[in-house]
């Protein structure tokens, strides 16, 4: 079931379903990001700031997911964490909200999918998170959309090594394709399973997710990304994945 029914509010939606799609940006507001997600897309591979991950295609290396941008970009900083965007996550919450993470995921042509997986697994410090999809892009099956289930995300499922959601568990699901056109917006609640599979399309299919949690429970963002970075340094790198999570969802190939 697609959200946003008549008569229904959103936080009963987002309540019922675990995910909810709200109205789409303006043309101007789709064009401004979009523009941003190209100037950050540019920037050069730098430590200890703004954060770039890159898989292996078979047309080549090519870029992933950037995260960590915030503090380097006003634009989109002002976007995220001002206006209709905190507002909804605070919606959703039912309290205030603080953005605790952001990341583009490129998924550009050839890219590689994400496994049934649930957020919750790889966000530390607060047990409740709201995430988004803001489709840069128009989102469809055929460049990897996500894929939601409903009513589940009272619970975290049976896991695999990996973190992600047992493939027994997965066939017994009932998956919902979400296609989006560029501007519209997924909600979704960090125990809400969610998967996407990789961009079959001659297009690119990038997508901002911006992460929020309760102001009450404290703005645990740099200490999100503390965190992350101290446990990808104990883990190390896999050799047969690209590191771009705590929890082995992601389905592309390292550079070598």
């Amino acid at each position: 079931m697609i959200a946003n029914e008549a008569n229904i509010a959103p936080r009963e939606q987002f309540e019922v379903q675990g995910w909810f799609l709200s109205e789409s940006l303006a043309v101007t507001e789709i064009r401004q990001l979009q523009s941003w997600v190209d100037e950050i897309s540019a920037w050069p591979d730098k430590s200890n700031a703004w954060l770039h991950h890159r898989e292996l295609t078979d047309n080549g290396p090519v870029l992933c997911r950037s995260e960590n941008f915030t503090p380097y970009h006003s634009a989109i900083k002002t976007f995220l964490t001002q206006g209709k965007m905190l507002a909804t996550a605070g919606e959703l919450l039912a309290e205030p909200a603080v953005l605790y993470k952001e990341k583009i995921n490129y998924k550009l042509v050839g890219g590689a999918g994400y496994s049934p997986h649930q957020d919750a697994l790889a966000y530390r410090f607060v047990d409740v998170h709201i995430s988004c999809m803001v489709a840069v892009d128009d989102a469809s099956i055929d460049n990897g959309c996500l894929e939601v289930v409903s009513g589940l995300h009272g619970e975290i499922l049976p896991t695999d090594d990996k973190g992600c959601i047992r493939p027994e568990v997965v066939e017994d699901l009932e998956w919902t394709a979400v296609e989006l056109k560029a501007g519209q917006t997924l909600w979704f609640h960090s125990r809400t399973p969610h998967r996407s599979g990789p961009n079959n399309s001659d297009q690119p299919r990038r997508a901002l997710y911006p992460t929020y949690n309760s102001a009450r429970e404290g703005d645990l963002r740099e200490d999100y990304y503390q965190q992350k970075q101290a446990e990808f340094d104990v883990l190390g790198q896999p050799e047969a994945q690209v590191p771009v999570s705590l929890i082995g969802d992601f389905q592309g190939r390292p550079v070598k």
